[in-house]
């Protein structure tokens, strides 16, 4: 005779962690599925590395005397990141939002600040696929990087807070269309005035005291301080890093509707 219970069932939520891990595991493959997003995550700023890396650029863009991809390897880097933690997540939130995903998931045994923290994760991990990709590209092409790793690794922590505030809140308060238009827009006008490709030198001086204060502006040549010319903690990039994290996620936390 059998013990009375033995296959009696538990209900009940999952541990946290658990939860967590489940939910940041399912975001990342949704995200490597998508086509639009492997395209802004992985191929442009591999194209961009490959197609500007091995062509003589030096007339056009001051490398500041090294190979043209001493130059890009860190923009490509910040690209990166502007891509996935800003453009990628902007997108895939705000159609979440609009079919009623966010809401449904708002009212399961997963908190709704577990979701962003899995949300992140899943920015996290897919950052460290496309830094791998990258670098290993760069080096193909003769990078020779130079700087304190933990330089490098606070840049780019610090950027994705800033660019994943910046997402969520237009995720929160845009429509889903509105959202798509205006994430591919400020990633292409950033690509091409925020340092990635061209220096601030080449704006003209209005531009440049503008320029010189946006995020993508900040990595970009956080990253080529410490990365091409071996410097140490660029205090200043960080900082304009660090305030844009904390005005993008507090206004996130602020004004983001779940419906």
């Amino acid at each position: 005779m059998s013990a009375t219970g033995t296959f009696t069932p538990r209900p009940g939520a999952a541990p946290l962690g658990r939860m967590i891990r489940a939910q940041a595991a399912l975001e990342t493959r949704m995200l490597l599925r998508n086509g639009e997003q492997l395209l802004l995550t992985a191929v442009i700023p591999a194209l961009i590395l490959v197609l500007f890396g091995t062509v003589d650029i030096v007339d056009v863009v001051d490398t500041g005397g090294g190979e043209p991809v001493d130059f890009l390897a860190p923009g490509v880097l910040a690209l990166a990141v502007l891509s996935t933690a800003f453009t990628g997540q902007a997108i895939a939130t705000g159609f979440e939002r609009r079919y009623g995903v966010l809401k449904r998931l708002g009212s399961s045994p997963l908190p709704r600040w577990a979701l962003m923290t899995a949300k992140t994760c899943s920015v996290l991990i897919t950052e460290t696929l496309q830094v791998g990709l990258l670098v290993g590209i760069a080096f193909a092409l003769g990078w020779s990087p130079h700087g304190n790793p933990l330089a490098v690794l606070a840049l780019l922590l610090t950027g994705t807070a800033a660019f994943s505030g910046l997402g969520l809140l237009m995720a929160g308060t845009l429509k889903a269309e509105a959202t798509l238009a205006a994430a591919n827009l400020v990633f292409i006008l950033l690509l091409v005035g925020g340092g990635v490709m061209v220096p601030l030198e080449k704006f003209p001086d209005a531009a440049q005291a503008v320029l010189g204060l946006l995020p993508i502006t900040a990595l970009s040549d956080g990253l080529r301080d410490v990365l091409r010319d071996g410097a140490a903690m660029p205090w200043a990039d960080l900082g304009i890093l660090a305030g844009w994290a904390v005005l993008g996620l507090g206004a996130a936390a602020r004004f983001f509707r779940w419906e």
